[in-house]
């Protein structure tokens, strides 16, 4: 007899057992599969996503983006980059109005060197924290942006500048990135260059190392917007597409010739007006100040970092070639070497490069090749170890160059206690236009300045933009040579080198028949006619340094005064800093001329007040007389070492 509770029980467990082998099995399978999202093909939406995090799991590094707090409530963006693993490790600021989120996503690579500029991949390497900041009141940064912010006093009525910026950034990076060894280098190029000085002034006590290159120091002297008076009318370019959120860039004067762009324009006013510019704030200000008065004084950096004790070592960096910032770094380097009495807290590197060519490849400009990868040699051999003794937990000894620089001609680096390097030694101007290195007997030459046909920078047409912009400076000078209007000076073939280390100064004894005038005087290497080695080098006139000089300053930058017609006066200034070598075969040329337009703007040789605003019947024809020799004798004073 079955028992009817036993085999209902048997059967329920049977049941149940079936059931589990058929939708347990289904639920477990269910459950190892991923996630199904139902399928979205007929269904209309919005398909934008609010954000994609590009810096995917498998990425070597870490990218952390913050806002740091300054000491007046407002934050700036920050980009923090390291590889993974990092510890003990230093940290390498730069700060930057151009945009620190691209300047950390360049490829939007997964690899730690390829999202970051060139320059750093030796450091990020090396386990060194790398961190880009907006400046205040650009892209990410709160707060309001002014153009090369000056410091905190007379021309700054707030609390805050770069310096104050700079501090409460390396304040919160030590206390808040555990990764660091507490240590903080400050690096950067023009602008960044400034922005590094700038964290020099009362610099926070973990700031233990600094190298600012091709910094803006001086926008008057030398750098960005005047040369030695003469305003430099790139600068409307830059203005725009730095102070204007919407509609920036290049002024839009379409594409055609610079040169007669400028040219139909009239004077630097005329041309701001006549594209808007007017309605930049910072175009006004410069237009506002055509001399050195107190507001251009007191915004020189290398004038507040003498006035304090260098407690940083500082490396400073520039091109022999800079096309924009060649004053600055030389500048503060002369402020701060009276007060390196053991000559190892300040050096001076001068390499053969264009502006901010350091940081990228750098084995030639324009027509010249150099013995490798210039950047890259120094970046690696003098750069990162003085950042690396400085900055590094348990260095190695710092041995750092007092200046370092890159004797063109011989292509080689040469090391230097101290800067200049040579004697200063007179070339004289001579009759027949030749050059001497003895004065020669009393005499003149003359030309006639035409401001309706200055003299052009570079062949026309001419666009300041680009490479043609990037190697200007050694563009071949034979283009003007032979123009009535430029005067054009020449040794004999050299039997024996002559090399030159520092700044070679100009004293040129002129006259005007005007009440004004400017002078431009270029130091060239002219090769031989024939040269086998590199044809395309064959007669070729290489500017060694060209620079400008406003007459109207004679008697002191910030005291303009008309010259008297006829009379000769004593023009002196400097050319830019240079290590190079006239090698034997190769001829020593000096031009002298009236203009170099449209990189400068047109000085009308008649007297206005203000040369920004003259008008159409200013601008007058002028001889020009240049005096040689006797009681008159206008020289080059070249920097002269032995080779």
């Amino acid at each position: 007899m079955i028992n009817n509770e036993k085999f209902k029980t048997s059967f329920r467990r049977q049941l149940a057992s079936a059931i589990c082998l058929s939708f347990c099995g289904w639920a477990l399978s269910a459950a190892a599969a991923p996630t199904q999202q139902a399928p979205l093909t007929d269904t209309m939406m919005n398909e934008q996503v609010k954000a994609y995090d590009w810096v995917r799991p498998q990425a070597d590094y870490v990218r952390k983006v913050v806002m740091i707090p300054m000491r007046d409530g407002k934050k700036l963006y920050t980009v923090i980059v390291y590889r993974k693993g990092v510890t003990d490790a230093p940290i390498l600021l730069s700060r930057t109005p151009y945009n620190a989120d691209k300047s950390t996503s360049r490829n939007r690579s997964q690899k730690i060197e390829e999202i970051l500029p060139v320059m750093d991949a030796e450091f990020v390497n090396d386990g060194y924290i790398r961190v880009y900041q907006d400046v205040r009141g650009l892209d990410g940064s709160e707060g309001d942006y002014v153009m090369n912010r000056p410091l905190r006093g007379p021309l700054n009525p707030t609390k805050v500048d770069h310096a104050t910026d700079a501090y409460d950034t390396i304040d919160w990076l030590v206390k808040n990135v555990k990764e660091s060894n507490g240590k903080v280098g400050i690096t950067g190029s023009s602008y960044l260059g400034f922005t590094s000085l700038m964290a020099l002034v009362d610099p926070h006590p973990t700031l233990k190392a600094a190298v600012p290159q091709s910094p803006m120091v001086d926008g008057w002297m030398g750098d960005d917007w005047f040369h030695n008076g003469a305003f430099r009318t790139f600068g409307f370019d830059y203005d725009l597409g730095q102070t204007v959120k919407k509609g920036g860039g290049p002024v839009p004067k379409g594409t055609g010739d610079e040169y007669t762009a400028y040219l139909e324009a009239g004077s630097a006013a005329d041309y701001a007006r006549a594209y808007g510019l007017l309605d930049l704030p910072v175009v006004r200000k410069v237009l506002e100040h055509p001399s050195y008065d107190a507001w251009w004084q007191g915004q020189a950096v290398d004038k507040l970092l003498e006035k304090r004790k260098l407690t940083v070592p500082t490396m400073l960096v520039v091109g022999q070639w800079d096309q924009e910032d060649s004053y600055g770094a030389p500048a503060v380097y002369h402020a701060l070497e009276k007060q390196d009495t053991a000559n190892d807290m300040v050096s001076l590197v001068i390499g053969p490069w264009r502006h901010s060519q350091v940081n990228y490849e750098a084995r030639a400009l324009g027509p010249l090749t150099w013995e490798g990868d210039t950047g890259l040699q120094f970046r690696t051999r003098y750069m990162k170890p003085f950042l690396d003794c400085h900055l590094k937990t348990n260095p190695s000894p710092c041995n750092t160059p007092p200046v370092l620089t890159y004797a063109t001609g011989a292509n080689r680096w040469d090391v230097s206690q101290h800067w200049p390097a040579g004697t200063p030694t007179p070339l004289y101007l001579g009759a027949n236009f030749g050059l001497s290195w003895t004065k020669p007997e009393a005499g003149s030459d003359s030309y006639v300045s035409d401001p309706a046909k200055p003299v052009p920078m570079l062949p026309r047409p001419i666009h300041m933009q680009g490479e043609e912009w990037r190697t200007w400076l050694v563009h071949d000078q034979r283009f003007v040579d032979g123009r009535p209007d430029v005067l054009s000076y020449t040794t004999g073939i050299l039997d024996k080198p002559v090399h030159i280390m520092g700044a070679p100064k100009v004293d040129l004894r002129a006259a005007t028949t005007g009440r004004d005038s400017d002078f431009v005087v270029k130091l060239i290497d002219v090769y031989p006619d024939e040269y086998s080695a590199n044809p395309a080098m064959a007669g070729y006139q290489l500017g060694i340094g060209i620079e400008i000089f406003r007459g109207r300053y004679v008697n002191g930058f910030a005291t303009p005064a008309p010259l008297e017609p006829g009379k000769t006066y004593a023009f002196q200034w400097s050319l830019p800093n240079v290590d190079h070598v006239f090698l034997p075969g190769h001829r020593i040329m000096v031009q002298v001329q009236s203009s170099l337009f449209p990189l400068y703007d047109r000085n009308p040789q008649s007297w206005v007040n203000s040369i920004m605003e003259a008008k159409p019947e200013d601008y007058v024809k002028a001889t020009e007389t240049i005096h040689r020799g006797g009681e008159a004798a206008s020289a080059v004073w070249l920097p002269v070492v032995p080779d």
